[in-house]
């Protein structure tokens, strides 16, 4: 594969007589893919972020019932969410990833288990297409990807891993296994590893090659078991795991690339369960419930990814709900 300014070239065009673009090599050094420029040295990672986030579906205490909006923020941009448009149906406990251009939403409970993909463009706005159909159907999943494959694991009685293509649409496939049936988990990723960390009752982090299939690999322990989270805040070096239904306050790191266990970031506004991403700089954390008291947040707030301490605001949802999904691209 090629890229030629940006947009890919497929292997049978002739392109002997254009100068610069990139190529999709292998970076042994650094074990991930790479767009290496073809007039120089420099590599170039393949982006699974960008600034535009959202959050997609969940359940709003308040009146009480499921939901499917969507809603957006530039992430460099402190203020309120937009309205995006919605899912294709009413949806709690969806999961998400990206590619640079696309985000996709996976699974859920519409009063029951579905295992529908659908996706939408980033840079426009409006409704969700369906893109496929997930490997196994329960809720509780959790999903993260490297921006050409998407991994969606666990739910409710299930240690399954499933993956699918995030440049063409179709359903997913077998990837392996967690070491154990888990749901309500957080997951982060970088170009390589795909790392899911808790669930309930338990505080454990597993990692996975996203490049091959298997089963999940030991990485550590959380600080604290993750519940209600179906996501994370990922940079290429650093992955932050946040909040839970317990609930709490807590913001936990690793770093990505190596194994071991979490260590304390900091803490955000106020304990709940929410859902969290970022553009590998800043990390937005959104919304949220306080684990059965029936009171939900619509507040945001930001944290810079590199460095530690506590959250700051950043603005609001357009509806304060729980039990929902974020992401980010371009």
């Amino acid at each position: 594969m090629r890229k030629i300014n940006g947009q890919p070239v497929d292997a049978i065009t002739d392109i002997s007589d254009t100068e610069g673009g990139e190529a999709l090599k292998w970076d042994e050094t650094n074990s991930k893919m790479v767009w290496e420029l073809q007039d120089g040295e420099d590599y170039i990672v393949i982006k699974w972020y960008g600034d535009r986030g959202v959050w997609g579906g969940g359940y709003t205490s308040a009146s009480p019932g499921n939901v499917n909006n969507i809603d957006y923020i530039s992430i460099s941009t402190p203020g309120n969410a937009t309205d995006f448009g919605d899912l294709s149906n009413t949806r709690s406990q969806t999961t998400s990833c990206s590619s640079v251009s696309l985000g996709f939403f996976a699974g859920g409970n519409e009063s029951g288990w579905v295992n529908t993909i659908e996706y939408i463009t980033f840079a426009s706005t409006g409704n969700t297409t369906d893109w496929g159909d997930l490997n196994v159907t329960y809720l509780g999943r959790t999903s993260a990807g490297n921006g050409t494959r998407g991994l969606t694991a666990g739910g409710e009685t299930t240690d399954a891993v499933d993956y699918f293509s995030l440049t063409s649409a179709g359903n997913a496939s077998d990837f392996g296994n967690l070491s154990t049936s888990r749901r309500e988990m957080g997951s982060v990723a970088n170009s390589t590893r795909f790392v899911v960390g808790g669930g309930v009752t338990v505080n454990i982090i597993e990692y996975f090659t996203i490049a091959s299939t298997g089963n999940a690999t030991d990485f550590g322990d959380l600080l604290l078991a993750a519940r209600d989270m179906g996501g994370g805040i990922s940079s290429e070096t650093r992955g932050i795991f946040h909040g839970s239904g317990a609930p709490t306050n807590v913001i936990q790191y690793i770093t990505i690339g190596s194994t071991g266990n979490a260590i304390d970031f900091g803490d955000m506004s106020e304990s709940r369960n929410c859902e969290g991403t970022g553009d590998a700089v800043t990390g937005v954390i959104g919304g949220g419930g306080d684990g059965g008291a029936g009171t939900d947040t619509n507040a945001i707030d930001k944290i810079t990814i590199a460095t530690t301490g506590n959250a700051t605001d950043f603005g609001d949802l357009t509806l304060a709900r729980n039990n929902f999904t974020a992401t980010s691209g371009v």
